[in-house]
């Protein structure tokens, strides 16, 4: 499956954006798909999650300020993020696993994660 996402844009501390992720087809259960995030000289980070089994979760420093959903009818995934701040500034990726297992792969915030798809990412600058 091929993911693009988009909605990425320069905001001012205390903004909002919410980031689209389109799947080239439609991702049936199981799965397991999330939200990641790299900014400019750190090592990638998981900033989200959600699966089939109806299980989701956030790195601590987004919880209460981002939320994950998903469309299944647009076949997208969306990051809803309010009170922007600008340690949030990274290349935000989505990915996912169309074939997860939970007997074979965890899915969560922190890796290892199981996703075989990713995005090309879409950038977030938050400015104080």
């Amino acid at each position: 499956v091929k993911l693009a996402e988009s909605g990425g844009d320069s905001v001012q501390a205390g903004g909002s954006l919410t980031l689209s992720c389109v799947a080239s087809h439609n991702i049936v259960t199981p799965y397991c798909m999330g939200w990641l995030r790299q900014a400019p000289g750190r090592e990638r980070e998981g900033v989200g999650f959600i699966n089939s089994d109806g299980d989701s979760g956030y790195r601590e420093s987004v919880k209460g300020r981002f939320t994950i959903f998903r469309d299944h009818v647009k076949n997208t995934l969306y990051l809803q993020m309010n009170n922007l701040k600008p340690e949030d500034t990274a290349m935000y990726y989505c990915a996912a696993d169309p074939e997860w297992s939970r007997d074979w792969s965890p899915c969560g915030v922190d890796g290892p994660w199981p996703y075989t798809s990713w995005g090309q990412g879409t950038l977030v600058t938050v400015s104080s």
